[in-house]
């Protein structure tokens, strides 16, 4: 599709709920901020911060970053993701994937919402691939047991269309774990194989990239704010604010955009 200008993409996003009034709740958004500054080790998504993080330090950069409100006092209702800075991040992770397919780099896709995000990194791994960018598939099949609510299931590397996901053998799955991400590095490490260039990613997928030393950028939701963290701290490079689970054909207009910005086929 024909890449959409700004103001179109910035109606889009809001029609779509990808920004503006989001799914996603204020009730969600403070209980995730909160167990990140109670230093719950699931909610970093595998970054290791090096400062402490206070409550009230979070929602001042998720008031920033993302577009939530700041007032401490707002406990209950909608929140928000601002579309503009939206925009604005995908106008920050253009130039690292045009870097990545003039330099013919080692790139990683990975994503822990395969129901909503996996078609967006698809597309990305597509475009990339054909424009001289090595997508690499390291550690598929890389297995670890999850805890769930439902107790220990197990969970393994699939790769989708170039993306790698949590798999259940049967299903792919949701995850905010780290332990895909660290598994497949080491995988490589094994192999004898250099780390990605550039890893495209989110959740725990990214926040271990990020922690590793690799050049990382992604997508993450307004109760998602350890990878924001770890842009504040320069682990992530790129966070771009989205819900990360409307239907996958509403962020077409969203990867066009990227495209053409990153001036890559496709956009």
């Amino acid at each position: 599709m024909s890449a959409p200008d700004r103001e179109a993409l910035r109606t889009h996003l809001v029609t779509a709920r990808i920004a503006g009034d989001v799914a996603t709740t204020r009730e969600d958004n403070l209980m995730k901020y909160g167990l990140l500054a109670a230093g719950v080790p699931k909610s970093w998504f595998g970054i290791e911060p090096e400062g402490r993080w206070h409550l009230d330090d979070i929602l001042a950069l998720m008031a920033e970053k993302v577009g939530v409100s700041p007032d401490p006092w707002y406990l209950r209702g909608p929140d928000r993701i601002d579309a503009d800075r939206t925009i604005d991040a995908l106008d920050r992770m253009a130039p690292h994937l045009a870097k990545a397919a003039r330099d013919r780099s080692r790139v990683l896709l990975a994503t822990g919402h395969p129901a909503g995000l996996l078609v967006v990194h698809q597309d990305l791994a597509r475009t990339l691939g054909a424009a001289g960018a090595t997508v690499i598939m390291g550690g598929d099949g890389f297995a670890w047991q999850s805890t769930t609510r439902w107790g220990k299931v197990d969970r393994h590397v699939r790769y989708v269309g170039g993306v790698a996901v949590a798999s259940d053998m049967g299903n792919l799955n949701h995850t905010h774990s780290a332990q895909p991400m660290r598994g497949v590095l080491a995988a490589l490490a094994e192999a004898g194989e250099p780390p990605p260039d550039l890893v495209v990613a989110d959740h725990g997928w990214a926040g271990a990239a990020g922690q590793a030393g690799i050049t990382t950028v992604g997508f993450a939701d307004s109760n998602d704010p350890a990878l924001f963290v770890g842009e504040a701290e320069g682990k992530i490079a790129v966070a771009v604010p989205v819900d990360d689970n409307v239907p996958p054909h509403l962020y077409a207009p969203m990867t066009a955009y990227l495209l053409h910005a990153a001036g890559l086929p496709g956009g």
